[in-house]
């Protein structure tokens, strides 16, 4: 999941980098409040399909070109070297996520524990929002 939420964040890095100081400014007060909400829709979907999901890096064989540097005596009796390409099986690194059981009972309490810090940070945040816009005006 940790990969999986820094891929949903990297867009919103991107586009921070062409944000306004307003716009910076929101984003880094609200950015726990953000992760909350994102946990909690995680949370969400672990109940309602009832297994939760985790990363697995595995190793899948695949035919690719994987050639050597041969040295080749020339008939002047100087020595080249050419490279010889060849196939081979290489290993190649692939991210799957993988089904795993879940105590729902317990993903219930970590949804409602979550419901209830998004709401402390919610709190929070509004006058925090409220000074960026002060500070940096449209």
């Amino acid at each position: 999941m940790t990969t999986r939420l820094a891929l949903a964040l990297l867009p919103a890095l991107v586009l921070a980098a062409c944000a306004t100081p307003q716009q910076r400014c929101i984003n880094s007060v609200t950015r726990d409040l953000r992760v909350v909400t994102d946990l909690i829709a995680q949370t969400e979907i672990n109940l309602a399909r009832g297994y939760g999901t985790v990363e697995q890096t595995v190793f899948v064989p695949t035919m690719g070109s994987c050639g050597g540097a041969w040295p080749v005596q020339r008939a002047d009796g100087t020595t080249d070297v050419v490279w010889v390409p060849q196939m081979c099986w290489q290993d190649q690194a692939v991210t799957v996520e993988r089904a795993v059981a879940i105590d729902l009972a317990a993903e219930r309490r970590k949804l409602q524990e979550l419901r209830q810090q998004q709401a402390r940070l919610n709190k929070l945040a509004a006058p925090a929002v409220e000074q960026c816009r002060a500070t940096y005006p449209s």
